[in-house]
């Protein structure tokens, strides 16, 4: 490829990318803001802030490089907190991604030689070539795809686990081709890391005793370095070991507060990611063409990813929300272009390409996220059609029996809201949840709880006796975005019935009303109600007597001075 052009030369130095320069984050942010305003997750946003920043002629520097690097890192963390090796285990995991990659890598590589074939791309390509590029392309982010579940609470669903499967053993992938590219092999002390098991009794006895505050951030932090400087010391991308980390956790009864505690600095970390890919390098106009062609074989990617998932006796709709989250290209095709680029494989000016088709697909991939259940809805005939007559565990159809309340999202709120329910009304109330640990949980504890994912088309279609006989709803999902959908879905099927939904801010509130919402339960408002409830009983009713309880007065007990 030729020298870049007409997009070429930066002006002098504008911004700079470090702590004492707040300008960066300031463009960040309002970039941000902007697309949000257009109904884009706001890491598009982050994206095009590091082309104006590029342009600008600003340097990211170390600095950059580090807060990216951790976020990659808390952000692998986060995963291994809810992962589960029985995922990993699947065909619709190490069997769909060994398929799509190697067909991918293939029909990439045929792409490129066509486009070379028809004079627009210039050079030498040799087949080597290609196939390297073929192969750097046929990746999905893992990036993309697990900030999109976070911001729709769908990390535990059917769909959510089938991508991060596939994700994962693409890192696996990566992984072994680095090694080989490099010439360097894991360290004979990598054997040792088969032994990291043994260390999910102390860590978690650590954890047990961590508070609930900033102790247990600086917990999960350490957590994560530790673990991939541990895989970094013997010759194994750290990233896998801050995924290996989470994974020794994972069953600790703490491990969804640590996630949570962790989120937001995850989400402000990825800020520097994105920000780095759209300064990775200053592209060409053929550059520019390129990449932009290469949005031409999204459509191809995602409709493999599709086939591949109902030969795995995967549902129609699962198969297409997993498809769909993994419809883009990867950051791996930086690191590959990188590595390749070192070693004379490739020219420098494919970092630019690959550096491009990666924004673009981000860019466009947001926006087919936030329509794609409308885009099923009109061919599911057709799509339904494909599906395996034969379908794995947890895709089969459902009832939920002869119930009058159904309750959508088994957390914390979700249960408690069930127990008092089937309390008053034995045997009326069924719990709906997506997460197959927590529905073991349940069922362990004798609570009627079936695997579903309500936002979903495809859930309602597995009822075999529909809503009809459900007088009320309640919503108490991870999101509010998730409740949103699901209402969407119940507006569709026609349910004539009654809903609550629980809600976290005055605006959330306003938007479930505006949509036909019955009852909004503010969690914090009616937590702090709950809680005078729980005072006014003991003071008034004295059951138990305030004065008998440590910390506790009666309002007729004087209060004591010294």
């Amino acid at each position: 490829m030729d020298a870049p052009s007409s997009l070429d030369a930066p002006p002098a130095l504008l911004l700079s990318i470090g702590p004492q320069e707040p300008l960066w984050l300031v463009l960040a942010f309002l970039l941000g803001l902007l697309v949000k305003r257009f109904g884009l997750p706001a890491l598009t946003g982050y994206i095009l802030a590091g082309f104006i920043l590029h342009a600008a002629g600003a340097k990211g520097g170390a600095f950059l490089d580090q807060v990216a690097d951790l976020g990659i890192t808390l952000l692998l963390f986060t995963i291994g907190l809810k992962l589960r090796l029985s995922l990993l285990a699947s065909p619709a995991a190490w069997g769909v991604a060994s398929a799509h990659m190697l067909l991918m890598s293939a029909i990439n590589a045929l792409f490129l030689g066509a486009l070379h074939a028809l004079g627009l791309i210039p050079g030498e390509l040799s087949t080597g070539t290609l196939m390297l590029a073929g192969f750097a392309l046929s990746f999905s982010s893992t990036v993309f795809a697990v900030k999109i579940l976070n911001e729709l609470g769908a990390e535990g669903s059917r769909h959510g686990n089938l991508a991060i499967g596939v994700l994962i053993m693409q890192d696996i992938a990566a992984v072994a081709f680095l090694a080989a590219s490099s010439g360097k092999i894991p360290s004979i002390w990598a054997v040792g890391l088969l032994a990291l098991p043994i260390l999910r009794q102390p860590i978690g006895w650590l954890l047990a005793r961590t508070d609930h505050g900033e102790l247990m951030i600086l917990f999960g932090v350490v957590l994560a370095l530790a673990g991939a400087d541990l895989f970094e010391l013997v010759g194994i991308k750290g990233d896998l070991g801050a995924l290996a980390a989470g994974m020794l956790v994972a069953s600790h009864p703490k491990a969804d507060e640590l996630a949570k505690s962790l989120l937001g600095f995850k989400d402000l970390f990825l800020v520097g990611f994105f920000l780095s890919v759209g300064m990775t390098a200053l592209p060409s106009w053929e550059s520019l063409m390129l990449a932009s062609l290469l949005m031409l074989l999204l459509p191809l990617k995602t409709m493999l990813y599709f086939f591949l998932f109902l030969l795995a006796r995967i549902r129609a709709g699962n198969a297409w929300r997993a498809a769909s989250n993994l419809a883009n290209y990867s950051e791996f095709s930086l690191i590959v272009g990188s590595v390749a680029v070192a070693s004379g494989w490739l020219d420098p000016q494919w970092i630019a390409v690959f550096a491009i088709a990666l924004s673009l697909s981000y860019i466009l991939g947001a926006p087919i996220i936030a329509v794609r259940d409308q885009l099923y809805r009109q061919w599911r005939p057709l799509l339904k059609r494909m599906e395996h007559p034969i379908r794995v565990a947890g895709e089969e159809d459902l009832s939920l029996g002869p119930t009058h309340i159904a309750v959508f999202g088994m957390g914390r709120i979700g249960t408690s809201a069930y127990d008092r329910l089937d309390q008053a009304l034995p045997g009326a109330v069924v719990g709906v949840d997506f997460d197959d640990e927590r529905i073991e949980a349940q069922q362990a504890r004798g609570r009627h709880v079936v695997r579903g994912d309500p936002t979903n088309p495809d859930f309602w279609t597995r009822l075999r006796d529909g809503v009809s006989n459900i007088e009320w709803i309640l919503l108490a999902l991870p999101s509010h975005q998730a409740n949103l959908m699901t209402l969407a879905r119940l507006h569709e099927t026609g349910y004539q019935g009654r809903i609550a939904a629980t809600s976290r801010h005055p605006d959330e509130a306003e938007a479930l009303r505006e949509r036909g919402v019955h009852l909004v339960y503010d969690l914090y408002q009616e937590a702090g109600q709950g809680f005078a409830d729980a005072v006014e009983d003991v003071i008034f009713k004295g059951e138990p007597r305030a004065h008998d309880r440590p910390g506790m007065r009666s309002p007729t007990q004087p209060e004591e001075h010294p």
